[in-house]
C-alpha cells in the first residue's frame, strides 16, 4: 500500500511461560491498567514497568512490536514518535548539513544529509535547498528517538520521498489505525472512490492529491469522527457512493 507500512503487529508468543499478554494490540487502556507481565515484554512510550508488570501511563491505544516492546499511543494530544514510524513532515529549517522537520510532535525532528540524500554532496559547492527547502513535504521514517527525545529521520527506505503538490490534513494520531483499516482496507476504499493519491503518516498527518481531494477529506474526517461506531466501513461506502457523479 502506497506510503504506509503496517508496523503494529502482534508479537511472537512469549518464550517465558510466566510472560502473559493481558491487553491486545490496539486495545484501549487507562492509566495504571495492566497490559503485560513477565520478562518477555519491555515498556515503551506511554508505559512503565513495576514488579515485572507493564502498565499504561495514560489513556490510549496499546501498540505492540515484534520485539515485544509495549507502548501506548495517547488517545488525544500530540504524536509521540517511535522508531520505525512512517511520518509525514514539513521542512522547517535548512542547516549546514541537515534539515529540521516538523512531524506534528512536541519535538522537532532531525534529518541528516547522509540519511536524506543517497549521492555524495560537496557542501562547499552545493545548496541543500536543491534537495529539500523550507516548506517542502516529505514522507520519512523515524530512525531513532533518544532518551532526551532527539528524533532522527531517514529517507533511506523505498517508500520515503518528497511529496509534490496536494494538501495535508491532520487527524488524531490514535485514529490512524482505524483510517488505515485492516490490511489497508479503509484507506484503499477512499482511494478507489475518489481517485486520489493518499498517504497516511503515523503522526496523524494525511497527504492527498487528486481532483476529488475535498471528498477524500470529508471521508477521512468521517472516519475520525465515527471511528468508535460499528459498521463504519458500510457507512463510508454508502457516503462515497452517494457522492459519485
Amino acid at each position: 500500500m502506497e506510503g504506509y507500512e503496517e508496523n503494529d503487529v502482534t508479537p511472537a508468543q512469549p518464550m517465558d511461560p510466566n510472560s502473559v499478554l493481558v491487553a491486545n494490540n490496539k486495545a484501549l487502556v487507562t492509566p495504571g491498567e495492566l497490559i503485560a507481565k513477565g520478562v518477555d515484554f519491555l515498556p515503551g512510550g506511554g508505559t512503565y514497568k513495576d514488579a515485572g508488570e507493564v502498565r499504561s501511563k495514560l489513556l490510549g491505544i496499546v501498540r505492540l512490536r515484534n520485539d515485544h516492546l509495549v507502548s501506548v499511543v495517547p488517545l488525544s494530544g500530540q504524536y509521540m514518535p517511535f522508531s520505525g514510524d512512517g511520518v509525514i513532515g514539513v521542512v522547517a529549517d535548512v542547516q549546514i548539513s541537515s534539515w529540521m522537520v516538523d512531524v506534528n510532535a512536541p519535538y522537532i525532528a532531525f534529518l541528516s544529509l547522509s540519511e536524506g540524500v543517497d549521492e555524495y554532496v560537496d557542501l562547499q559547492k552545493s545548496d541543500l535547498t536543491h534537495y529539500f527547502d523550507v516548506g517542502d513535504v516529505v514522507y520519512a521514517k523515524v530512525l531513532s528517538v533518544s532518551k532526551r527525545k532527539d528524533v532522527k529521520l531517514t529517507m533511506r527506505d523505498r517508500v520515503c520521498r518528497k511529496l509534490h503538490g496536494g494538501n495535508i490534513m491532520t487527524i488524531t494520531p490514535a485514529k490512524v489505525p482505524r483510517l488505515i483499516g485492516k490490511g489497508g482496507s479503509m484507506i484503499e476504499l477512499i482511494k478507489q472512490h475518489t481517485g486520489c493519491h493518499i498517504i497516511v503518516g503515523q503522526n496523524g498527518l494525511v497527504w492527498m492529491k487528486g481532483e476529488k481531494e475535498a471528498l477524500a477529506a470529508e471521508a477521512v474526517m468521517m472516519v475520525e469522527r465515527e471511528s468508535h461506531i460499528d459498521g463504519l466501513t458500510d457507512r463510508i461506502t454508502s457516503f462515497l457512493t452517494s457522492q459519485q457523479g
